[in-house]
């Protein structure tokens, strides 16, 4: 609750304000200035020890004088600094008091966790028995809410804990989960590192051991994170629960170390085992996330989902793993585009969105899913709405930095494709700088690719532009990366920088991902498109046009009507021409792509073929419904 001071004589002009009630809501005001600006009124009456409805009548008073407001369950003071005068007219010896009295009081109510912490934290009294049982007991759910304030709360218990006393393995294991939930990873390992010497119970040396490695993947140490993991395993009481976990753990991290899928997939199959002997629905739902990993990495699109349904089965509904859950979710999402499942992606995604509600967990990671599905959709104002959400606390969810390589590129692609240079330039420097050192941020930064060779080429560097997107050539071993979506931009600026070689790569790869797909779906029409240009081959690029129509996603099929106009051109069909540019340019300008329709003009401009009657404007349509 520290502030800057009020001035002596608006503290006094505020004050006054007061004598416009009894004394008795005074009273009640300056105990509710407590509790901060907002506040519970069940909380006041649990800090007064007095029932609502004895409280009623100063309430109402507080509010018809214009000091209150709010309705509910809430009330708020109308101006922060009335709030702020109450408080600083109380001593401050007198303030921790009822600092203290209040987290107390509020404790034994059972009011709700953060309402505690924040009173415990401005008390700044630690070592009280009562405190340390009520923090030992709420730490799990403080710390999902409000990490930081967990952290702080629990190191200030911490140092007021005898050496040996037997609270200290639980108030350490749940430190480093706070500071590891508030991104504070290098700090995290280090406590953890630490603490994990001096730990005696075994489930709790186990839990830490779980989350040092979790912290050192944050701050990018990814060969510690397996050591960490494969000495835990070493210990003879490991219990059969953390060793299904922390195996589960090892085959995530073993895919980003070495790419070998056959040692992932043994290991995730391990620790499916040692799950299911523990029966530990967490481990059996994260070894089920390894293997839907494997197997998309694979192009086994249609196994993988089976793997994460299976994934989500075993967090039931009462299974207390929300960010689990979450992901879960989130990558079903990406499994249902893969399979060209478009519509059912949107339901997976009003899912995960009814959960996060449901839960009150974060939904910042299904903020980007969404951007990536409604940019595929052309649905660009809907997914830069995901990314400039006021409730994305400043980016703060992007402290790893794959996440922020998919913001930074998306944005940056939508403001280059409607020709916002000076904003897609500002946004495309940022996400360069971004390093990239880990697989996982290697295979999340495609889009940033796709919008440097769009900058490139607006500035009229098509060879330059080119290259730029050919890096995400080859796709490395064990590599998500979905290159086939932007294999067929790279085979048409190949193909206008005169380069033959580096389209024929392109196309070729692309053909080896679409034979890779289990279940013929997106790679497949993507190599359509490529061998189409290459060709110069109006059926192919016809056929890719009938799936996009047909399938989705809305993105392509323009794109793909541009490239068969320029086929038909170069063929003498000024028709057919005309109409699929006619086609692409309506669909553009649904999605306010203003450098697509000035580049699919320049491309048809040789032929003598533009823009004329018989057009179909709005002739391919797509669901649109949003969570």
């Amino acid at each position: 609750m520290a502030r800057e001071q009020l001035p002596a004589s608006l503290t006094a002009v505020l004050s006054d304000r007061l004598s416009s009630v009894s004394a008795e809501t005074a009273q009640l005001l300056r105990t509710g200035a407590l509790l901060g600006g907002r506040f519970a009124v069940t909380d006041l009456a649990a800090v007064l020890r007095r029932p609502v409805s004895d409280l009623a009548t100063g309430l109402q008073e507080a509010v018809a004088a214009g000091i209150l407001t709010g309705s509910g369950s809430e009330l708020a003071f109308r101006h922060l600094l009335i709030q702020q005068a109450l408080y600083e007219s109380m001593p401050a010896a007198l303030s921790t008091a009822l600092h203290a009295e209040a987290a107390r009081e509020l404790a034994a109510a059972g009011a709700d966790a953060l309402s505690v912490a924040q009173q415990l934290s401005a008390a700044n009294r630690p070592g009280e028995a009562w405190a340390r049982e009520w923090l030992i007991e709420s730490a799990p759910g403080l710390v999902i809410r409000a990490p930081k304030l967990a952290a702080d709360v629990l190191q200030r218990e911490l140092d007021a804990v005898p050496a040996g006393a037997k609270a200290a393995d639980e108030l350490n294991a749940d430190l480093v989960w706070a500071l590891l939930d508030a991104g504070s990873y290098r700090e995290a390992a280090r406590q953890a590192t630490r603490v994990l010497t001096v730990m005696t119970d075994p489930v709790r040396k186990a839990e830490t051991a779980w989350r040092l490695a979790r912290a050192q993947v944050g701050a990018g140490d990814n060969g510690d994170a397996i050591t960490t993991i494969e000495r835990a395993l070493t210990s003879q009481d490991l219990p059969g629960q953390w060793r299904a976990r922390l195996l589960a753990w090892l085959a995530m991290l073993q895919r980003v170390a070495t790419g070998d899928l056959d040692e992932v997939e043994a290991t995730a199959h391990e620790a499916l085992a040692a799950a299911k002997e523990a029966d530990d629905a967490f481990a059996s739902a994260h070894a089920l996330a390894d293997l839907w990993l494997t197997h998309g990495v694979r192009r086994d699109h249609a196994a993988a989902l089976d793997y994460i349904d299976g994934a989500l089965r075993a967090l039931s509904d009462d299974t207390p793993y929300p960010d689990l859950r979450s992901y879960a979710m989130n990558v079903r999402i990406f499994s249902l585009q893969n399979l060209d499942r478009w519509s059912d992606a949107e339901l997976a995604l009003r899912q995960a969105r009814q959960f996060a509600q449901r839960s009150g967990s974060p939904d910042q990671a299904t903020r980007v899913t969404a951007a990536v599905l409604w940019y595929w959709l052309g649905q660009w104002d809907d997914a830069l709405a995901e990314l400039g959400s006021e409730d994305t606390d400043a980016y703060g969810y992007l402290r790893e930095r794959w996440p922020a390589l998919q913001v930074h590129g998306v944005t940056a692609l939508i403001a280059g494709r409607r020709d916002q240079r000076i904003i897609a330039g500002q946004i495309l420097r940022a996400g360069l700088a971004l390093p990239v050192q880990m697989l996982t941020e290697r295979e999340n930064q495609d889009f940033l690719f796709a919008a440097h060779a769009v900058a490139l080429e607006q500035a009229g560097d098509t060879r330059q532009a080119m290259l730029r997107l050919a890096g995400i050539l080859p796709r490395r071993e064990g590599e998500m990366t979905l290159t086939h979506q932007w294999l067929p931009e790279l085979v048409r600026l190949a193909l206008a920088a005169g380069d033959q070689r580096t389209a024929r790569v392109a196309a070729q790869a692309c053909a080896a991902e679409a034979a890779a797909e289990t279940r013929p779906a997106r790679a497949v029409a993507a190599s359509l498109r490529c061998d189409g240009l290459l060709e110069s081959d109006p059926d192919r690029l016809t056929e890719a046009v009938a799936h996009y129509r047909a399938v989705g996603p809305a993105v392509a099929l323009p794109a793909t009507l541009e490239d068969l106009a320029v086929v038909e051109a170069e063929r003498g069909n000024e028709e057919a021409a005309r109409s699929a540019l006619n086609e692409a340019i309506s669909l553009y300008e649904e999605m306010q792509a203003r450098w697509d329709i000035r580049r699919a003009g320049d491309r048809l401009r040789p032929y003598g073929i533009k823009r004329g009657p018989g057009h179909h404007a709005g002739s391919a349509r797509f669901p649109a419904g949003k969570p």
